[in-house]
């Protein structure tokens, strides 16, 4: 009889050591690919975002490799470095990314549980092939006006580094909605997809503002 127990046990430990192991691998695999939640750290997409609120973001195209279009709000790594000086070349304009974590463990923390990983959360003003250009404190795309209802009126967007670019294959341009406050593809240049974490889709606390984004 004890035997049988011990056996029993050991089954109901193991299933359910099973189901746990399921459970996370399931729960990773949906924050990676399909959807997941995080907090406003920033203020550079003021009044549209504000900090401390809670947004959901969506992360589908990591599957489906669909094109992000002119008005999304996404979130990205942060760019390792800025351009300075000799660096800053407008015929290449990709912002630096030179940190890899080594190791599957180091990885898995990184790009899945984003621990000690730095984001922004930014606003597509190009797209690959569009050639983006600031003068007068307006945004051109393709030669015409960009036109930006959701900043506050009187807004201008101040010129830095990257102000006539061609967004290069493969990557998006991007800027903060609170253009003085924000540091963005003027200052480090075009943000790979792959480094590109997913568009945001809802905003869900504080509930007064809860709705799409």
């Amino acid at each position: 009889m004890e035997e049988g127990k011990e056996v029993k046990v050991f089954n109901n430990i193991l299933e359910w050591t099973l189901c746990i192991l399921l459970a996370l691998i399931i729960a990773l695999l949906t924050r990676y690919y399909i959807i997941t939640a995080t907090v406003i750290k920033q203020s550079s997409m003021y009044p549209t975002l504000k900090e401390n609120q809670r947004i959901i973001i969506s992360r589908t195209k990591r599957i489906t490799k669909s094109q992000y279009q002119v008005g999304d709000i996404i979130t990205f790594e942060a760019p390792s470095k800025i351009k300075q000086g000799a660096e800053v070349d407008v015929s290449n304009p990709v912002a630096i990314y030179n940190y890899e974590p080594q190791g599957l463990m180091n990885k898995l923390v990184y790009y899945v549980l984003e621990l000690n990983k730095i984001s922004y959360i930014k606003r597509v003003i190009g797209i690959a092939g569009d050639r983006v250009q600031i003068k007068d404190g307006k945004v051109y795309v393709n030669g015409e006006e960009l036109k930006e209802e959701y900043l506050p009126e009187g807004t201008t967007t101040k010129t830095v580094y990257y102000n006539d670019v061609i967004v290069p294959e493969g990557c998006v341009y991007v800027m903060g909605d609170n253009r003085d406050q924000s540091m963005d593809s003027r200052t480090f240049g075009c943000i790979p997809l792959e480094k590109v974490e997913g568009k945001v889709i809802l905003r869900y606390w504080p509930l007064n503002a809860f709705g799409g984004v």
